[in-house]
């Protein structure tokens, strides 16, 4: 009690109880000190009163190379050949065998500002752009990128990156059927949102094959483990343990965003958000960094 304002971040839960007691104790403004908000009851909150800003952009250019890192280093092995040389085994095999990105059909599922420099980047490797969002970008377009259907993406390409964002109708965009229709070995990256990839099937898909590599920023059941130390602790998840223990993954714990550049925009813009609620009176949908709906459905 006695707060204005509680500020959180990706993974903290603001659901309907959480915002009626921060409400109850006189919290009117959350700060969200990040983009993403789909852990926030916007129901509940409008129902409350509360002002609920995020941070829209901070570097996305911090984001799309950490996409290409995870593609690299699914790619070409890059943790089992760093692990076998500081053994001192220099040696060469088929299990370090990676392949060009050049001339490769590249699937985008979601073009907006980070998927866009996404484009920019894999054209510059001489990929095959091919896209999807119900809002096509020129941008993209001019880097002669093709939209087409989710259906195309997963019979056509060889690497299909995630960089869309959490809504009801993009849970599980890759799902059993999604995974059953993609090419034989189909590298897969996801810096997005967890909720975008149905774990089970994904681990099946890694099983049997059909999906070759995955890199991986966050998980569908992430906030009970991201960002905390586990390292002493037994993990009882157990398709996190199925991840953790496949040298076909390579898993970070939602850091894509953190640069020295993003961090800063991120402080710099959750600051001005309370100082534009507190100072200026910008309340509700009139807060320009405002992040819930007008209407509700």
């Amino acid at each position: 009690a006695g707060y204005d304002a509680v500020c959180l971040f990706v993974n903290d839960s603001a659901n309907a109880n959480t915002l009626r007691i921060l409400s109850m104790l006189g919290v009117r403004f959350i700060a969200m000190r990040c983009a993403g908000f789909d852990r926030v009851d916007a129901k509940s909150a409008k129902a409350h009163g509360l002002t609920v800003a995020r941070v829209p952009a901070y570097s996305p250019y911090a984001v799309a190379e950490h996409a290409i890192s995870l593609l690299m280093s699914i790619n070409r092995k890059i943790p089992a050949a760093s692990t076998r040389v500081k053994m001192a085994n220099f040696t060469l095999d088929n299990s370090l065998l990676g392949m060009d990105i050049h001339g490769k059909t590249v699937g985008i599922m979601g073009t907006g500002k980070i998927g866009q420099i996404l484009c920019k980047i894999l054209n510059g490797f001489g990929a095959n752009l091919i896209c999807y969002d119900i809002f096509e970008s020129d941008e993209v377009k001019k880097l002669g990128a093709e939209y087409v259907s989710r259906d195309y993406i997963y019979e056509e390409a060889d690497i299909i990156f995630l960089m869309m964002p959490l809504l009801p109708t993009t849970i599980h965009t890759i799902n059993a059927d999604a995974v059953s229709k993609m090419k034989d070995g189909v590298l897969l990256i996801n810096t997005a949102r967890g909720g975008l990839i149905d774990t089970k099937a994904l681990i099946l898909g890694l099983q049997s094959g059909k999906i070759g590599g995955v890199g991986l920023d966050v998980l569908e059941n992430e906030a009970d483990y991201f960002f905390q130390d586990w390292s002493a602790k037994a993990i009882e998840d157990p398709e996190l343990t199925s991840l953790l223990g496949n040298n076909r993954v390579v898993l970070t714990a939602h850091q894509a965003f953190f640069t020295k550049e993003a961090v800063s925009k991120i402080v710099d813009t959750t600051l001005d958000n309370i100082k534009m609620w507190k100072n200026d009176g910008l309340e509700g949908l009139e807060h320009p960094n405002n992040c819930l709906p007008s209407r509700m459905v």
